[in-house]
């Protein structure tokens, strides 16, 4: 799980919850009108924006994404591309189909090179696959982002529509709190929606779309040089090009510490 997310949404919402109850009560900021402008208003906008089937993909996708982290590194996947190019050597294609991998999707490569598939059938597969989750995972982002977008716009709606009815019963004292209330909490609730949740999530989808795109890259050039019987020591210097030069020369440090050691 993608701890941060967690805590800065639990975070943000008891800043918020304390915020209200150092002024008053809970139920003063729970009003129906501006939860129907601001919620309502901004699913009807991005169903414009977007076609129902982005939603219905993109939502759960985003979501999941989200609140998990990919379990391996990307300096943990050369690792272990490099033990697997030296188990297909050591043992040939045959051997892969008894280690356990835990990326799915670096599992399904390793499937295909046992299985004695050509190249471009590897090739054309794994870049389909890759370009169809990036894509969903791309419509994720772009669609919580819109809702971040038209929630401040249509808490701005809210408080046009309260300050309309405020002033068009001046005559009746008693109802200029409640549709200044109104038009207050519209205001409020998109600014929240947008600026605690959306998007936050978007710009944390956006980083996780990046990184996929790396790793996913990066298991896709190894899938296929495995399958080319291309050396360990090859395998992890041409993947080890991914990773940002810190990471590269942690690698180089290590090792340089290791050589004297073990002479």
């Amino acid at each position: 799980m993608d701890i941060s997310t967690a805590i800065g949404l639990v975070f943000g919402g008891i800043v918020l919850v304390s915020l209200i109850l150092m002024g008053g009560e809970l139920g003063m900021f729970l009003d129906s009108h501006a939860f129907i402008v601001i919620f309502g208003g901004a699913t009807a906008a991005t169903l414009i924006r977007y076609p129902l089937s982005s939603l219905f993909h993109g939502l759960p996708l985003g979501m999941k994404f989200a609140f998990t982290m990919r379990r391996i590194t990307a300096r943990e996947l050369v690792d272990e591309i490099a033990n697997l190019a030296e188990i297909a050597r050591k043992q040939g294609p045959i051997g892969l189909e008894k280690v356990e991998i835990e990326d799915p999707f670096l599992a399904k490569g390793m499937r295909y090179v046992a299985d004695g598939y050509d190249a471009s059938f590897i090739r054309d597969n794994l870049e389909r696959e890759c370009e169809q989750f990036l894509t969903h995972l791309d419509e994720g982002q772009k669609i919580y982002r819109a809702i971040g977008d038209c929630a401040p716009a249509f808490g701005m709606v809210g408080t046009l529509i309260g300050m309309v009815q405020m002033f068009a019963n001046m005559t009746d004292p008693s109802k200029l709190g409640p549709y200044m209330a109104v038009a207050l909490l519209a205001t409020f609730y998109g600014a929240a929606v947008a600026n605690l949740f959306c998007l936050p999530i978007a710009d944390k989808l956006q980083g996780k779309l990046h990184d996929e795109e790396t790793n996913r890259s990066l298991i896709l050039d190894g899938v296929l040089m495995i399958r080319d019987s291309k050396s360990p020591t090859l395998v992890r210097e041409m993947l080890l090009a991914y990773l940002p030069e810190r990471q590269r020369r942690g690698e180089s440090d290590e090792d340089a510490a290791a050589q004297p050691a073990a002479a």
